[in-house]
């Protein structure tokens, strides 16, 4: 008997090579690989932008010492997030895992939830007016429309 049998399989990766391109193939590859590839390049630009706008890191113990409000930063507040889930989701399409999928979900609930909860809360304090005006001008998650 197989100990987590009544829990559903996470999928990490296509379980074979033929498997893995039939999933790169056609329009659903186009946005799987569309998905993986803007996630990551997301996620790069906003690590580079906190580390030399804002003369810090991703670590809580090295926060950026200045607002970054350049680069992705000046459409969402939030595009770091965005890339992290725009990565999940394709990684969960490449894989062909529901329970991935349904990770991502979660994943955007506690992102949001710490964004409300200790982020705004933490960079108010920090940056004051200049965090009050941003938060003004820029859409938490999705860009203001033109």
């Amino acid at each position: 008997m197989e100990l987590f049998s009544a829990y559903p399989k996470l999928r990490l990766l296509p379980e074979s090579r033929q498997e893995f391109s039939c999933r790169l193939r056609g329009m659903r590859g186009a946005v799987t690989c569309r998905y993986l590839l803007v996630g990551v390049c997301v996620l790069l630009w906003c690590v580079r932008d906190f580390y030399a706008i804002g003369k810090g890191t991703l670590a809580p113990w090295d926060p950026p010492k200045r607002l970054v409000i350049v680069g992705l930063y000046r459409f969402t507040r939030n595009p770091m997030y965005v890339g992290v889930l725009g990565w999940v989701s394709g990684w969960s399409l490449l894989a062909g895992s529901p329970v991935l999928a349904a990770y991502a979900g979660v994943l955007a609930v506690c992102f949001h939830l710490r964004v409300i909860f200790y982020e705004e809360p933490t960079l108010a304090r920090q940056f004051g007016n200049e965090w009050t005006l941003y938060c003004a001008r820029v859409n938490r998650w999705l860009p203001k429309p033109r």
